[in-house]
């Protein structure tokens, strides 16, 4: 198994938003907007790497018995990290995110490559594997908001390219579009995987 293959996995083929449909309350929770999809995904990287790591080294001495507290208590540690991180220099960010930050403890798609990937292989493996499933990660969750905030705000990163006098699609921008904008972006990614698949 290399360490390019399991970088590359989390963006198409394991891709944890689109086509394994995991963290989905992160997902539809804070892509309001690009920036916060972008954000939210680059701090749930983080913590995946670190606790990839972390459980690669630790996997031997860690109990059977405890192995799953165990591993919480390590993504646990590294949350806590970030969230003190964001909260002293992205002050606005960290209060935009608000709930969603400690809520990556208990990401499905962080113990999930902690119990099937990192607890099983090396530190080089599980950092790849990490970094891989966490820009996928971030990837989509910038597509999601970056869709959701061009049709709902007309803009992209903050920068409004669409006049304000303009009518916008205010549904996308409030939970319902959430749900409207993934479910048209998961048949797009279905789509094309049926295309290269026929």
């Amino acid at each position: 198994m290399s360490a390019w293959k399991e970088f590359t996995k989390g963006f198409i083929k394991e891709n944890p938003t689109f086509v394994l449909l995991l963290g989905m309350c992160p997902t539809l929770g804070t892509t309001t907007s690009s920036i916060n999809g972008l954000s939210m995904g680059l701090a749930a990287t983080v913590v995946l790497i670190c606790s990839n790591c972390v459980i690669s080294l630790l996997k031997n001495v860690i109990p059977d018995k405890v192995r799953i507290p165990g591993f919480i208590v390590v993504i646990a540690s590294f949350v806590t990290v970030v969230d003190l991180v964001m909260q002293a220099y992205l002050p606005d960010l960290y209060e935009t995110l608000g709930l969603f930050i400690p809520l990556i403890v208990v990401n499905c798609i962080i113990l999930g490559r902690a119990e099937a990937f990192a607890s099983k292989n090396g530190v080089l493996l599980s950092a790849a594997d990490g970094l891989g499933i966490g820009l996928g990660f971030t990837m989509s969750l910038t597509i999601l908001g970056s869709v959701r905030e061009i049709l709902g705000n007309g803009s992209v990163f903050g920068f409004q390219f669409i006049p304000e006098n303009i009518d916008k699609i205010l549904l996308f921008i409030m939970p319902p579009g959430a749900f409207i904008a993934l479910g048209f972006l998961i048949a797009l990614v279905n789509h094309i995987k049926n295309r290269k698949a026929a």
